[in-house]
């Protein structure tokens, strides 16, 4: 038979796109065509094969030969179409049985001398795969990413040759039997290693058990980045899905195959960092730092150092969840389920409000400093404060609870929310505001004169209410009293050093 289809995946975002590698074998003077928007690196995909298929002693068809890649509208990049192209072309040629191809989908790169190379992005695929009730072939390297894929059936080879052995049926693969990847390694450092600062650990406390963001501000060396870098320890682990959400993501920004369980993520993106860079783009779309801090915390340092367009783009997934990157041909959506954690000087100095140290900065570059955030970005934290100087202690013993003992309470209040309300605080939506954070009549008109005294917006007064919720949850309160209320609000006040 001169005509071939083997099944294979694209990479298209986050999605797996189907793709029907078509081979057949026409009389005429040799030649090969290669159709169906292949960029570079599939273009050149038709010099390894043919160097590939050589090297292992097969025949390679010395015939008109057309290759299309269907469908014919998408994209198609990367070398993990060579595998397909190679089996099209031996099973077109009679090298294989065509028959022994339909029930796989097969992925990865040949080197010149047939050798498998892994590839980025096959968890995405594995779960089409799945999908689609096919099993899955990939280079060895790749095998228990794939298996992150419950119930798919993996094939793994190192080489052409053992791929081919498999199909015509004379040394049958045997299903890829997952070892599983190691667990994440603990998050280092425990918050009890920080010297004071109960009103910041408490509000880390609260941040992590309501999913809140935080802005912290303080003086230099007060320990704003040292405490943010704890944050992650008082997470709970992640859930099986949310970890396959972070392994599917790690998968397609990655240059390498997933060496281990993902662990919660936490990105710390530098201020020089570009708009693209935080958000994701390129001509061919990829996540950017808050889709690697999905399901994890992004921390941002020295936030007014950062461009100010670059921070207006977190408005719209700080409240979605999400960020829809579009294209002239694509309009991709990735996940950004992140929490912020920011920290910033009080001043261009530093010093404002320090008793140690005295500012030099005028009202008016205070003013300007302050200016580089824009009050909609602002009024998306929902906790901002103020850290002061602690007293001088070398090799201080560890002091407070440690992270394990907060943990657990961060555990028991996220349980509560889930069981109420299916989400974490920080994520409740109106409907879901109004129907499990009432007040009662006296509080409801206490928090409205207080929001118009601090001049707060409508949605910091929303916020106010969800950071209540959430000590309310970590005092396994029911209702929403007048404590957890002024504390909240303590929470919106504090960012002005005093």
């Amino acid at each position: 038979m001169s005509l071939a289809i083997v099944h294979s995946r694209a990479q298209l975002g986050l999605d797996a796109p189907a793709v029907s590698v078509e081979a057949h074998l026409a009389n005429g003077l040799p030649s090969l065509t290669l159709v169906g928007l292949p960029e570079t690196a599939v273009r050149e995909s038709k010099d390894r094969v043919r160097s590939a298929i050589q090297s292992c002693g097969f025949e390679f068809p010395n015939r008109r030969i057309t290759l299309n890649l269907a469908p014919a509208d998408l994209p198609k990049d990367g070398g993990r179409f060579d595998l397909a192209i190679a089996l099209g072309l031996l099973a077109a040629s009679g090298q294989l049985p065509v028959a022994s191809l339909e029930p796989l989908e097969c992925l990865g790169e040949l080197a010149l001398s047939g050798a498998l190379r892994p590839l980025k992005g096959v968890l995405p695929a594995a779960l089409a795969a799945r999908a689609a009730g096919r099993a899955l072939l990939v280079p060895r390297a790749n095998a228990e990413e794939a298996c992150l894929a419950a119930g798919l059936t993996v094939y793994a080879a190192e080489h052409l040759l053992e791929v081919v052995a498999h199909l015509a049926g004379h040394t049958p693969l045997a299903p890829w039997q997952a070892r599983g990847l190691p667990p994440p390694a603990a998050a280092p450092g425990d918050i009890a290693e920080v010297q004071g600062q109960l009103a910041a650990k408490r509000a880390l406390l609260v941040a992590a058990a309501g999913r809140h963001n935080l802005l912290l501000s303080g003086a230099p060396g007060t320990g704003k980045t040292l405490l943010a870098s704890r944050l992650p320890g008082l997470l709970p682990p992640l859930s099986e899905a949310e970890a396959l959400e972070v392994a599917a993501i790690q998968s397609v920004a990655g240059i390498a195959p997933l060496s281990g369980w993902p662990p919660r993520p936490f990105r710390q993106p530098h201020h020089s960092a570009s708009g693209p860079a935080l958000v994701g783009g390129g001509s061919r779309p990829r996540p950017g730092e808050i889709s690697l801090a999905h399901h994890g915390v992004l921390f941002l340092d020295e936030l007014p150092e950062f461009d100010r367009k670059v921070l207006e783009v977190l408005r719209e997934p700080l409240e979605s969840g999400e960020i829809v990157i579009a294209r002239a041909q694509d309009k991709l959506r990735f996940p950004a389920r992140f929490q912020l954690v920011a920290a910033m000087n009080p001043c261009p100095c530093g010093y404002l409000g320090d008793a140690e140290q005295r500012c030099r900065c005028t009202p008016e570059q205070v003013q300007r400093y302050r200016s580089r955030l824009s009050g909609p970005l602002l009024d998306r934290i929902d906790l901002h404060l103020h850290v002061r100087r602690e007293p001088t202690r070398l090799h201080a013993a560890a002091e407070g609870p440690d992270s394990a003992a907060l943990a657990q309470q961060v555990a028991a209040a996220q349980q509560r929310q889930l069981e109420r309300q299916g989400c974490a605080n920080a994520h409740l939506d109106l409907p879901g505001l109004r129907q499990h954070c009432p007040l009662s009549d006296a509080d409801r008109l206490w928090l409205e004169s207080a929001g118009e005294r601090l001049r707060l917006s409508l949605r910091a007064l929303h916020r106010v209410l969800k950071v209540a919720r959430t000590l309310a949850d970590l005092e396994g309160l029911a209702d929403i009293q007048r404590a957890q209320l002024a504390e909240a609000l303590q929470y919106r006040a504090a960012s002005e050093p005093g």
